[in-house]
C-alpha cells in the first residue's frame, strides 16, 4: 500500500474517534504498520494496561505483540506524573518509528490505549482479525483529559436481571467510551440481587417474582413468568475486580426507605403492615420500610457486607420516591418523629437518611442519593420549597447529591456546598423512547433522541464558578423496566452512551453536525464489537415490540 494511501486511511480514522480528543494534529509520514514484528513495552505503572492491550488488540489483530524492552519496542506505555498532563490524561505520539502513550496515571496510559485501538481499523473490535487484514496506525499527536471526574452509567438489574457476564461486558463497552463509573441499582421493589450472607432470605425469597407485567398498559399486563437472579459475593469481586482493570469504580445503590417490597417480603419486620409479595407491576407503591431501630441496624449491617466488597468511596442509598402514606398512620414511625422532634414524615425521612450517612461516613465512604434526600432539609418537602431557617439538620458533609428530577436539586445541593451528579431525566434517561415513530419499541418518558443526549449541557446555568466546582460529573440511566434481554439493552443504550461519553469527556462547545459523521464511523466499531445498537434511522424489523404499549 502506497504512503499517501496510508495517509489517507490515518485521516478518515483518526477523524473518526470518539469522544473527541482535547488536542489532536496530524503527523508526518504513513504512521506505524503494525506486524508480527511488533513488539510492546510497558513502564513502572502501566503492566496492567499493557495486559489488557494484548489480551484485547492481540486476537483482534491476530499479531503476537510480544513484550519487547523499552529501546526496541514500537508500542512504549508509561506513567509520568511530571509530563504536565491532568488527571487521567494522556499524550499519544505516533510515527513510522513507534507509537508512544505517556499517561499522568495509570488511568491515563488506558485511555490512551483505547485511542490508539480507536485509530486501528474498526475490525480491531473483533475477538479474531479477519482474513487479508492490515494494521496501520496513522501518524498522529494527541493530547487529552477529561472535562468531569465522573462519567457514569447506572445499570438498573433490580427490575430485570442482569447476569455477571453481561454487567462485565457492559463495562467493557463503558471504559472503550472512557466512562469511569458504574453505578450498579441491586435492589427495589421488584427484586434484591446482591447476596447478604447475614441475610440469605434477600435473595432466597427477594431475588424473584411470580411474574412481570409486560410494558406499561393500563389495565397492566402480565406475562405469567417468574423472573429472578442475584448475584453472590464472588461474583460481586469478579465484577469489581474486571472493572478496575480497566478503571472503571462500581457504585452500589440499595435503595431505602422507599421501594423495598422484596426486602420487606423476605422480612416482613422491616416493613409497616407485614409480608408482601415482591413487586410485580412497575410504579410506586406505598409500602415503605419502618423507622425502627431494628431496621436501622439491619440495613447497618447490610452497608457492611457491602464495603468490604465494594472498594468504591461513594456509596448509594436511594432515597427517591418515598410514599408518606403508612409513616402518617404507623404507631411507631409517629412515636419516632415526637422522640427526634422532627416537624413532619419528611423530616422523617430525612432523619433516616441521617443515619446511614453517619454509618457510611463511619465506614470511610461517601452518601449519595437521589434528590429527595434534600427533603427534610433544603426542601420542606415534595414540592421542592425552601425549607424555613429553623436549624434543620442535613447531611455529612461529604455526602452526594445525584439531581433526577430536572437540575433545581443539583443546584440546591450544590449552592449548599455539596458535590452533585448531574442525572435529569430530559436528558439522562436512557429507557425513554428514542422517535415518536410507531416502529419504537415500548415507548415511555418524553423524547430523548441521541442528538439531545449529546448537545445537552451537564452544568446547569445559573451557577456561580465556586458553585460549579460542585459539580462532579454527570451519567446516564438505564431503568430496565422494558428492558428484559441484552438485545434490548443495547438497543436502549447505544449510540445514546456513545454521544454521553463526548458530553462529559471532551472540552469545548459540542456541534452535532459535526458529530454525527464521526458517530456513523463509530458504529462500525460497534458492529465489529458485536452491539446491537439502534440504527440512527430508526429500528430494525426484529427490534419492535408489536402489540406491547408504552405510555405517554
Amino acid at each position: 500500500m502506497s504512503v499517501n494511501g496510508l495517509d489517507r486511511i490515518g485521516a478518515a480514522v483518526s477523524d473518526s474517534l470518539i469522544p473527541r480528543p482535547r488536542e489532536s494534529s496530524p503527523g508526518e509520514g504513513p504512521g506505524l504498520v503494525l506486524t508480527p514484528r511488533t513488539r510492546v513495552h510497558a513502564g513502572a505503572g502501566a503492566a496492567g494496561v499493557l495486559s489488557w492491550l494484548r489480551r484485547e488488540v492481540g486476537p483482534a489483530t491476530g499479531l503476537p505483540l510480544e513484550r519487547g524492552g523499552e529501546a526496541d519496542a514500537q508500542i512504549r506505555l508509561s506513567v509520568d506524573p511530571g509530563a504536565g498532563l491532568s488527571p487521567e490524561g494522556y499524550r499519544l505520539v505516533v510515527d513510522a518509528e513507534g507509537a508512544s502513550v505517556i499517561g499522568h496515571d495509570a488511568a491515563g496510559v488506558f485511555y490512551g490505549a483505547q485511542t490508539l485501538r480507536q485509530l486501528l481499523p474498526a475490525d480491531a473490535y473483533r475477538a479474531a482479525a479477519p482474513a487479508g487484514s492490515e494494521w496501520v496506525l496513522p501518524a498522529v499527536s494527541i493530547t487529552d483529559a477529561p472535562r468531569f471526574r465522573w462519567r457514569g452509567a447506572m445499570l438498573d438489574i433490580a427490575r430485570h436481571f442482569q447476569p455477571r457476564r453481561e454487567i462485565m461486558r457492559f463495562v467493557d463497552l463503558m471504559a472503550m467510551h472512557k466512562l469511569n463509573v458504574l453505578h450498579l441499582h441491586l435492589s427495589d421493589d421488584q427484586g434484591w440481587r446482591v447476596q447478604i450472607r447475614r441475610y440469605p432470605k434477600l435473595t432466597e425469597e427477594g431475588s424473584w417474582r411470580a411474574e412481570s407485567q409486560v410494558g406499561a398498559a393500563r389495565p397492566p399486563v402480565f406475562d405469567g413468568r417468574p423472573h429472578g437472579g442475584y448475584l453472590t459475593q464472588d461474583d460481586v469481586r469478579e465484577i469489581v475486580a474486571h472493572a478496575a482493570e480497566r478503571h472503571v469504580t462500581v457504585v452500589p445503590e440499595i435503595d431505602v426507605p422507599g421501594h423495598s417490597l422484596a426486602a420487606i417480603h423476605a422480612y416482613p419486620e422491616l416493613g409497616e403492615t407485614g409480608r408482601v409479595p415482591v413487586g410485580t407491576q412497575w410504579g410506586i407503591f406505598d409500602e415503605v420500610l419502618a423507622v425502627t431501630d431494628e431496621v436501622l441496624d439491619f440495613y447497618r449491617n447490610v452497608v457492611d457486607e457491602l464495603v468490604e466488597l465494594f472498594p468504591s468511596p461513594f456509596f448509594h442509598i436511594g432515597g427517591d420516591e418515598c410514599p408518606k402514606t403508612q409513616w402518617k398512620e404507623s404507631p411507631s414511625a409517629q412515636q419516632r418523629i415526637r422522640d427526634e422532634g422532627l416537624a413532619d414524615e419528611h423530616e422523617l425521612q430525612n432523619w433516616f437518611v441521617r443515619q446511614l450517612d453517619r454509618h457510611l461516613a463511619s465506614r470511610g465512604r461517601r452518601t449519595v442519593g437521589w434528590d429527595e434526600i434534600l427533603q427534610g432539609w433544603l426542601w420542606a418537602g415534595d414540592e421542592e420549597a425552601p425549607a424555613p431557617g429553623d436549624g434543620r439538620k442535613g447531611l455529612s458533609a461529604g455526602a452526594v447529591v445525584m439531581s433526577w428530577r430536572g437540575e433545581v436539586g443539583g443546584v440546591a445541593a450544590a449552592r449548599a456546598g455539596h458535590d452533585v451528579i448531574m442525572a435529569p431525566t430530559a436528558t439522562s434517561y436512557l429507557d425513554y423512547r428514542q422517535s415518536e415513530s410507531e416502529e419504537e419499541p415500548v415507548k415511555v418518558g418524553t423524547l430523548l433522541p441521541t442528538e439531545e443526549v449529546y448537545l445537552s449541557e451537564p452544568v446547569p446555568e445559573g451557577l456561580s464558578p465556586q458553585e460549579a466546582e460542585h459539580v462532579l460529573g454527570a451519567q446516564v440511566n438505564v431503568w430496565t423496566e422494558h428492558i428484559d434481554t441484552p438485545r434490548r439493552l443495547d438497543y436502549m443504550v447505544f449510540p445514546r452512551l456513545s454521544a454521553f461519553a463526548e458530553k462529559v469527556w471532551s472540552a469545548g462547545p459540542r456541534d452535532y453536525a459535526e458529530f454525527e459523521p464521526r458517530l456513523r464511523a463509530h458504529l462500525l466499531r460497534l458492529d465489529c464489537a458485536g452491539v446491537e445498537y439502534r440504527p440512527l434511522e430508526g429500528p430494525r424489523p426484529w427490534q419492535t415490540r408489536p402489540g406491547v404499549l408504552g405510555r405517554d
